[in-house]
């Protein structure tokens, strides 16, 4: 697991939209391929 403060890491946050197709919403977690954004996937 790597946690990463996008906020403070602005190549971070464009890795973060990048991966979740620009959707601004934390946590983004990326596992095995599948991205899932928000708590509950939502």
């Amino acid at each position: 697991m790597r946690y990463v403060d996008v906020r403070r890491d602005t190549k971070a946050l464009e890795e973060m939209l990048k991966v979740s197709e620009g959707v601004r919403e934390v946590p983004v977690i990326v596992e095995d391929g599948k991205v899932t954004v928000g708590f509950g996937g939502t």
